[in-house]
């Protein structure tokens, strides 16, 4: 298990029970060793998410217009999905889309 830090806003967390921030206890995937930021966001979807997924995923990422941050940093600089997540990180989801 890996302790994480979790942060949803722009309206996820909506999604997630107006829960904006969070520390959750994730599994690491079967057959790995290290917890990946895509495992994450399946694992979220499957225990956290509450209504819609459809606005938090789309496929095995996030949808498009969700700004993920892994300690601050664009996770698309870390290796987007592939990204190792390591006990006390902190990821945040920010959706960027609004309607109007």
């Amino acid at each position: 298990m890996v302790r994480v830090r979790l942060e949803f806003s722009g309206g996820l967390e909506l999604l997630f029970g107006n829960q904006k921030e969070c520390e959750v206890d994730v599994p690491v995937a079967s057959g790995q060793q290290e917890l990946t930021a895509g495992h994450l966001i399946l694992w979220a979807r499957d225990n956290m998410l509450q209504e819609r997924p459809e606005l938090f995923v789309k496929g095995n990422s996030v949808r498009p217009g969700i700004l993920v941050l892994i300690n601050e940093c664009d996770w698309e600089l870390c290796g987007a999905g592939e990204s190792t997540i390591s006990e006390g990180d902190h990821v945040v989801f920010i959706s960027t889309l609004h309607g109007g």
